[in-house]
């Protein structure tokens, strides 16, 4: 199959900004990789398109904006890069996750794909999470196929912790299954940084809690932790996923801010670390991406808590900031070829299945390989 040039666009449950990559890719492997680059939301945007979590308020209005906000963010890479956007064969556009309910088979992404079309000039392949959960899977993790790709040359077993919003874990096994992919085993393990930055906003007035500062000021409560773990989603066998606001911050209102940012960064280790006793094999060693690779307090309990050596995906050298625009850029391909995205033991799917709905943008409009 001809690798594409393919620009993938993340908007994650942290709601801190658009993440765009461009890679040449067959959806396979990555053949080279291209420019990346984050536009943060503004405050007042981020404020809106919080207010429409859970399917709530002026969904329509908030989705219009987003889209308009990713079209920028595809030029911005771009003009940045010098490329144009006939150069750019497909955008992988993920959207924005404002509901989660699998078990409903219900998901929910804002995000108008023959808008973002329209005003970019580009193909664009979005919803890649519906087909999955109407047919009974998770909708989540669709990041592991690409993880798979880029873990090939890596001693395995091999355990990678995206903590986003939401933390989730892809091991990955030593060999390779049915059409080359390595046993896969993915899901949600619990909060990643939602619960930490909303407390940080609650508390501090700032999104996050910059650098762990005031979880590093704390003490962690474990006996609230360990109330947190006892509930039944972390019994439950995997794959499973979770919405971002799957748990609240009741056990810990009655703490100092410094000792609920502590307690808050103890329960998404734990949770992470409790996620293990799943794995068929115990990983040699865990690669954190995502957001919460850069908080030094989620580092320091990752490393407490779990029983393999831990470090940021840079050690690997990927990009831990882009990895999941990435990975939305392999995933369009693979749709385009019609290539499976989800599998039984990623998201519970009861085959493996592809996914994504291809948007035009103009009549005619063919991708074009490289």
């Amino acid at each position: 199959m001809a690798a594409l040039w393919s620009l993938g666009l993340m908007s994650g449950t942290s709601m801190d900004g658009i993440d765009a990559a461009l890679v040449l890719t067959d959806g396979a492997s990555v053949r080279e990789w291209g420019p990346f680059a984050t536009t943060p939301y503004a405050e007042d945007f981020r404020a809106r398109l919080s207010s429409v979590l859970g399917g709530k308020g002026e969904v329509a209005a908030v989705e219009r904006e987003l889209t308009d906000l990713h079209a920028g963010a595809v030029r911005g890479l771009l003009d940045g890069a010098g490329r144009r956007a006939s150069s750019v064969d497909v955008i992988g556009f993920h959207g924005h996750t404002i509901l989660h309910a699998p078990q409903a088979r219900r998901t929910w992404q804002i995000g108008d794909g023959a808008r973002l079309a329209a005003a970019t000039g580009i193909d664009v392949v979005c919803d890649f999470r519906s087909a999955d959960v109407a047919a009974g899977g998770e909708g989540a993790p669709l990041v592991p196929v690409f993880h798979a790709a880029l873990a090939r040359a890596l001693d395995r077993p091999i355990a990678i912790l995206n903590v986003g919003g939401v933390a989730n874990v892809t091991w990955i096994g030593v060999g390779d299954g049915d059409g080359g992919t390595p046993p896969l085993l993915a899901f949600d393990t619990g909060p990643g940084n939602a619960l930490s930055d909303d407390w940080a906003r609650r508390h501090t007035g700032r999104p996050v809690d910059t650098d762990g500062a005031l979880a590093r000021s704390g003490r962690a409560h474990d006996a609230i932790v360990e109330g947190f773990l006892a509930q039944p989603y972390f019994s439950r066998p995997p794959p499973k996923s979770l919405d971002r606001d799957a748990f609240d911050m009741a056990p810990v209102a009655a703490l100092s801010a410094a000792d609920g940012a502590a307690t808050l960064i103890a329960f998404s280790a734990a949770a992470a670390a409790a996620a293990q006793r799943f794995f068929p094999a115990p990983p040699v060693r865990w690669l954190i991406a995502g957001g919460g690779r850069h908080n030094p307090a989620l580092m320091s309990e990752l490393r407490r808590r779990l029983d393999a050596p831990v470090e940021p995906v840079e050690a690997a050298e990927w990009n831990g900031d882009a990895l999941e625009a990435q990975a939305f850029a392999a995933l369009a391909v693979r749709s385009l070829y019609g290539l499976p995205i989800s599998f039984p033991s990623t998201t519970r799917a009861p085959r493996a299945l592809t996914g994504g709905r291809l948007f035009k943008a103009a009549p005619g409009y063919p991708p074009r390989t490289s």
